[in-house]
């Protein structure tokens, strides 16, 4: 892919973007952003599961992404919650640091306004479109084939299934395939695949409660 060093986070905001066009909303979605931030963690080791519960493995490993340790500390500092909760519990936090990470990068621009003329705001606008473009091809293709799963990388795996669960590629995979990619996502971690698929399920459900009326 052509943002080989992009985090999880970092490609779902990308992608919910994207989505946008032509309006916003899914782009101001923290949902998706702060499940890619979990499976990141949980991808590294540094958040496993107990008994449905969000935990992380030590109190003093971090992964120098400033966007992962944020999250990492909010979740060692906080009462143990299961990792549905984590995708909406001050989520925005989450994407608040991911925007700004991708506007250092030159993925998006920030915009300096004034709301009601007094009230100072900053507004982002996708910089890089044509990065973005093939990022979301790349990840359709991962979602419908034909590439087999076997040669799909974990984090891309992860990241079409997240994606398609959010609603962020407009379409979803054939269940064998997705289910495929859930299990090629959590190849090398042991436990993953279980959180993969209850954070998937947690974003779609917000993604339900987004579109409804």
């Amino acid at each position: 892919m052509p943002n080989g060093p992009l985090t999880l986070p970092a490609r779902l905001c990308l992608l919910a973007w994207g989505a946008a066009r032509p309006a916003a909303g899914a782009a101001h979605r923290p949902g998706p952003v702060r499940a890619g931030a979990l499976v990141e963690l949980a991808r590294r080791g540094l958040l496993t599961d107990e008994d449905g519960i969000a935990t992380p493995a030590d109190l003093d490993t971090n992964t120098g992404d400033a966007v992962l340790d944020g999250l990492l500390e909010l979740v060692r500092e906080s009462y143990p919650h299961p990792w549905r909760t984590w995708v909406t519990l001050r989520a925005r936090v989450t994407l608040d640091a991911v925007r700004e990470q991708l506007v250092a990068e030159g993925y998006l621009r920030a915009e300096k306004r004034r709301v009601l003329g007094v009230f100072p705001s900053v507004e982002y606008a996708l910089e890089r479109t044509a990065a973005v473009e093939m990022l979301r091809e790349e990840t359709l293709q991962v979602l419908r084939g034909p590439l087999p799963v076997a040669d799909v990388s974990e984090r891309d795996a992860a990241l079409a299934v997240l994606a398609a669960a959010a609603g962020l590629l407009r379409e979803s995979a054939p269940g064998r395939r997705a289910e495929e990619l859930t299990e090629r996502a959590a190849a090398a971690t042991p436990g993953l695949r279980g959180i993969v698929r209850e954070l998937s399920t947690a974003v779609t459900a917000g993604a339900a409660v987004a579109a409804s009326p």
